[in-house]
């Protein structure tokens, strides 16, 4: 290791803290090591390291760093905040509570701190006290779209669905959201009678297709639907009920005299678990039907199962929600069993690569869209897959499905239970810790062998 000329190491600190704002994660990851390889004292250093470990997703080595830094200066603020975020990253939301409690104490006027308080409760399944401490908040800072977000969140979670998406209305104010900029206006409850209303996609496919199902809520109010879809699904949502057009851009969907964000429309009677309408009506072509039967046409002798392992590595939490493709390898010991791959993504590489797809059969990556996904599904006898679009696929088909969730998961699912409302065929496993996933495919594992057992039976 090449020592640093004492007299430079003020410069080597400040230019490795320029690097990291920079983003020039490489470099910074050096300049950090070389200087505190010298001076292994510097809390803020040790801080900003495990700040930039949890930017690449390598929450371990920023949880170990983040203790350092509090073993050396347990008093500094930035120190206690960031040591406060992997701690809520890695779902230890007790000792993140407790932190973040004593930095708003040291700062009452912290809209983060009170937003993750908020946040931390609900990770602990307590949405009665998140909703109650979020709306104290919210109600001293109106204007704070975070502290309403996780407000929507904790009274979604809590199954109090009309406040909840009346809050969540705050997604726009938020940074992560472009607000709508459409030459025409958005609809505030005016008659419908005789209009036409454009319904505009959210954030992922996922979303699409567990709130398609809300739309004949919209059309009962009398007007000419149609509904804006992302080119993978334009085929699967070609018998969405009470949509009269379903179109891929804006310069095709013609004119309007409204629109309409699709989560929205469950302010229109979605107040309660008692209230969610059945999952959508999804169409599968032909064309699709007949790629799907020859791919399982081989295995005609077994119980096929389809397996999806991750979602979009673009979302903010996918690292948390997803796991490897070699999680399901031990899936292959249940005798009678052929496991089929219905990822199409960026991880598919990886998939073949260490040539798991010998195992797990490549039926995804050849996909023209998710059509295609959801006629692979109806020809096998189970899905298990990963919090990702494919769950909602296939919980909106019928298809038994096995959804695999990480320990602090999306709201439709809360905290609780195997099952859930909105998808009858739906089972869940949950995750006993962030980043565990042995038990959790053990599980799974032990179920699939009684599933086979019982297929074979009949």
């Amino acid at each position: 290791m090449e020592m640093i000329d004492p007299r430079a190491l003020p410069l080597v600190r400040s230019r490795a803290v320029d690097l990291h704002r920079a983003g020039k994660t490489d470099e910074a990851y050096r300049a950090y090591t070389a200087y505190l390889a010298q001076v292994p004292g510097d809390a803020g250093i040790w801080s900003n390291l495990g700040a930039l470990f949890r930017t690449t997703h390598r929450y371990t080595a920023a949880l170990r760093a983040q203790e350092k830094a509090m073993a050396l200066d347990p008093a500094a603020t930035g120190v206690r905040t960031n040591y406060a975020n992997i701690l809520s990253d890695l779902g230890r939301y007790d000792a993140s509570l407790a932190v973040r409690r004593a930095l708003l104490a040291d700062d009452p006027g912290n809209l983060t701190q009170k937003a993750m308080i908020g946040r931390c409760l609900r990770g602990l399944g307590d949405y009665d006290a998140a909703a109650a401490w979020l709306a104290r908040a919210h109600a001293d800072h109106p204007d704070d779209s975070e502290i309403e977000i996780q407000l929507s969140f904790a009274l979604l979670g809590a199954g109090r669905y009309d406040p909840g998406f009346h809050h969540y209305r705050a997604r726009w104010k938020s940074d992560e959201m472009k607000p709508r900029d459409l030459p025409f206006p958005q609809w505030a409850g005016e008659d419908l009678r005789g209009k036409t209303v454009l319904v505009m996609p959210e954030q992922g496919f996922g979303d699409a297709v567990i709130f398609a199902r809300l739309i004949p809520k919209l059309k009962a109010l009398g007007p000419h639907v149609k509904l804006l879809v992302d080119k993978p699904l334009f085929r699967l949502f070609q018998t969405v009920d009470g949509v009269d057009q379903v179109v891929p851009t804006l310069i095709e969907a013609g004119t309007y005299d409204y629109w309409v964000n699709l989560m929205d429309i469950a302010l229109l009677g979605l107040t309660s678990r008692a209230d969610i309408p059945p999952p959508t009506r999804l169409h599968i072509p032909a064309d699709a039907r007949a790629r799907a039967a020859r791919i399982v046409e081989p295995y005609g002798d077994k119980v096929r199962v389809g397996l999806v392992w991750t979602g979009s590595v673009t979302y903010k939490g996918n690292a948390f929600r997803s796991f490897s493709h070699t999680d399901f390898l031990p899936l292959t010991e249940v005798l009678g069993v052929q496991l089929f791959s219905l990822y199409k993504g960026p991880m598919h590489a990886a998939y073949v690569a260490d040539g798991t797809s010998a195992f797990l059969l490549d039926a995804g990556s050849s996909e023209a869209d998710f059509a295609d996904t959801a006629a692979t599904m109806q020809e096998m006898d189970l899905i298990i897959t990963s919090d990702t679009a494919t769950a909602h696929v296939a919980g909106s088909l019928g298809v038994p499905v096995w959804t695999v969730l990480h320990w602090d998961a999306f709201w439709l699912y809360t905290h609780h239970g195997d099952t859930t409302p909105w998808y009858p065929s739906m089972r869940l496993y949950r995750q006993r810790a962030a980043l565990n996933w042995d038990a959790v495919m053990a599980e799974v594992k032990a179920d699939l062998t009684a599933f086979v057992q019982k297929v074979a039976q009949t």
